[in-house]
């Protein structure tokens, strides 16, 4: 059985690399560098993924899911959701135009 969710989210969803910085970094005691260090990317990658100009990647879910002990699909949904809202509003007037199928 399945359990449809059609409610359409009002506001865009928090952007994983604002969960980082606001809940995440403060928690653990960590900075841009000490995150950057521990997972083994540069500053520069870690500060683009905390101010949302940067998508989070696979390989980046992986990295972060093994710092703190959450799993890469946590990551990964929240990117997730955050992709298809954007996409949602980009296309929201095309998509409508969309008739859907009817089983014959």
């Amino acid at each position: 059985m399945s359990v449809s969710n059609n409610q359409r989210m009002k506001r865009r969803p928090t952007h994983p690399g604002l969960m980082l910085a606001e809940d995440f970094l403060p928690d653990y005691g960590l900075t841009v560098a000490g995150l950057a260090d521990a997972v083994g990317v540069s500053r520069q990658s870690i500060n683009e993924l905390l101010r949302g100009r940067r998508g989070l990647s696979p390989e980046m879910a992986l990295r972060l899911a093994r710092l703190f002990g959450n799993s890469p699909e946590f990551w990964l949904n929240a990117q997730r959701a955050v992709d298809l809202w954007d996409a949602s509003q980009a296309v929201k007037r095309e998509v409508a135009r969309i008739k859907p199928l009817r089983v014959a």
